[in-house]
């Protein structure tokens, strides 16, 4: 007798995929899905490690430039030297040069150290003196000027000092640094210190950095932003007037009333180019079209403002032309169906409910232009400019500087004071920047409406 088969077949159903069992291919799939999430986590962080490093680097090298070292001594106006006919005619002290103040400062200032016993034994009265920063007189007169009944008088005076002492209380300047240095000495270095413990030497905010004028080469303690700050918010302004209609009139026509033939997708694909053309080839336009045809000046903020807006159009039109794409054309419809006209079709229902994109496009080119710089080169305004353009209109024909140019001007000089001024300006201009973006998500949240 013949024992039975053991090899009873399994129903097929036995093999499919169970819904609570885990296969291998599900395996593969989730373990490559994990994958991808860790390598975007990890894109994440080495973007925001790469942003952090950045920021840290420009914050330790440039929140130093918005405190300044200055010295607290009582200057004696002395009349017989600055007023000797005694009428205070402003003519006449005008007359009086910045080199007599100084010698003002420099004996109140030998007086004041001389008085608590601070001058170390050996260091001459020059040497004192040259502690002082050469800004200083200009600044005394300037408050003499201001007020002539101070004439007379003895009053309290914030002297700036020198790049080197800055330096030393910001640790650029070292004792050993200043052994090898021919504009310091450490016997210098060592009366500043005992200057600052007699409570003779502070370290204010340094609002002049913001508002002051560029400097020269050997007064570094002195540069500031005033006069960049002001040229950019000029070329702002000609860019928000010309870049804003003339984009949102060229986006309406092109979406809603060109029609579409190669004539418009030729126009389309030179708008999309030019949106990707680098900034530099704007300013040998600018140079070539605006200064050597039309004769405009060099350095002004009208020419960086037209170079400007040429760049930031394209920009406009294409987050105008999305934003306008976006509003539902349900819209449309129901406005045309109830017998509005194209145009007011157009502008009281499309155009307000595109807004938000508009504005955002908008103010995201405005920050992209703030922070260009080549294009600004070729047209000269890399020039030292110390005084401050008028107020608009005939301002904008005035010699000025920009932001993002004022950085790179102080990273050309060679003190090492001007790395500090560098950093403090390109600090300014992420403020800015930062600003502007915040704004455009304000507007875009204000304006924003759901359909």
């Amino acid at each position: 007798m013949t024992a039975p088969s053991t090899n009873i077949p399994v129903p097929a159903a036995d093999f499919r995929p169970s819904l609570y069992k885990t296969d291998s291919r599900t395996k593969r799939r989730n373990a490559a899905e994990t994958r991808f999430r860790a390598y975007g986590i990890a894109a994440v962080a080495f973007g925001v490690l790469a942003l952090v490093v950045l920021l840290t680097s420009v914050l330790s090298q440039g929140l130093s430039a918005f405190r300044q070292t200055t010295m607290v001594m009582q200057v004696e106006l002395d009349p017989a030297v600055l007023d000797k006919t005694g009428n205070r005619d402003p003519a006449e002290l005008g007359k009086v040069t910045t080199i007599t103040y100084g010698r003002l400062l420099d004996e109140a200032l030998n007086k004041e150290l001389a008085g608590k016993g601070l001058i170390p034994e050996g260091m001459s009265a020059r040497d004192v003196s040259a502690m002082i920063s050469k800004e200083a007189p200009a600044q005394l007169r300037k408050i003499v000027l201001a007020d002539p009944s101070k004439i007379g008088s003895t009053i309290s005076f914030d002297a700036w000092t020198g790049g080197r002492i800055d330096g030393f209380f910001k640790g650029r300047v070292t004792m050993e640094s200043a052994q090898l240095d021919s504009n310091v000495t450490p016997e210098q270095l060592q009366l500043a210190q005992a200057m600052r413990d007699a409570g003779l030497i502070t370290m204010p905010f340094n609002w002049a950095f913001i508002t002051g004028p560029d400097a020269s080469e050997v007064r570094p303690e002195a540069a500031g932003l005033g006069v960049a700050i002001l040229g950019s918010a000029y070329m702002m302004l000609i860019v928000l007037a010309l870049a804003l209609p003339i984009g949102v009139a060229a986006s309406i026509y092109l979406e809603e009333f060109a029609s579409k033939n190669w004539f418009t997708d030729l126009i389309e694909v030179n708008i999309a180019n030019l949106a990707a053309v680098p900034s530099i080839v704007f300013g040998i336009l600018g140079l070539a079209v605006f200064i050597n045809f039309a004769g405009m000046p060099q350095s002004s903020p009208l020419v960086g403002g037209l170079v400007l807006t040429l760049m930031t159009l394209p920009t406009i039109i294409i987050s105008t032309r999305a934003a306008l794409k976006a509003v539902p054309p349900s819209i449309k419809d129901a406005a045309l169906g109830v017998g509005a006209s194209k145009t007011q079709t157009i502008f009281h229902h499309v155009l307000p409910l595109a807004m938000p994109g508009i504005l955002t496009g908008t103010i995201i080119g405005l920050a992209q232009a703030l922070g260009e710089t080549a294009p600004l080169l070729l047209i000269g305004m890399v020039a030292f400019v110390r005084d401050y353009p008028g107020a608009p209109p005939e301002g904008f024909l005035d010699p000025a500087s920009a932001l993002p140019v004022q950085v790179y001007n102080f990273t050309q000089r060679a003190d090492p004071a001007f790395v500090e001024r560098a950093s403090g300006a390109i600090i300014v201009l992420l403020v800015f920047l930062l600003a502007m973006n915040i704004l455009a998500v304000i507007l875009r949240r204000k304006f924003e409406r759901r359909w």
